[in-house]
């Protein structure tokens, strides 16, 4: 996880303090606090097309697109499902091992 959190801080390092990409990068952390998206994240954060910063700029399409006259607003909430979904990781509250399918549960049958 450290490597992950490093890799972020890294990008963050890059960016003026707390501009929108920043702030990704601190929702993204928290994110990581679980072992298993901090391994999809850390590999992730190798390739730039995915940075902090074409993270971002997924959000504010999503916020300019349900903009409503000169506001515009994009809850933590919706902001963690766009990283979730930009980087590959379960919803929040979900299991890995059920999303990827690696474990089945035989009683799921019975």
């Amino acid at each position: 996880m450290s490597n992950c959190i490093e890799k972020i801080e890294a990008q963050q390092a890059k960016l003026e303090e707390n501009s929108a990409p920043w702030v990704v990068g601190e929702q993204l952390k928290e994110i990581c606090a679980d072992p298993h998206c901090a391994e999809l994240v850390s590999a992730d954060l190798d390739n730039e097309e995915m940075s902090l910063e074409k993270c971002e700029k997924k959000i504010k399409a999503y916020a300019d697109k349900h903009k409503q006259g000169n506001f515009s607003y994009v809850s933590p909430k919706v902001a963690e499902d766009i990283i979730r979904k930009f980087y590959g990781l379960p919803a929040a509250g979900e299991s890995p091992a059920r999303q990827t399918g690696s474990i089945i549960d035989l009683s799921d049958f019975l």
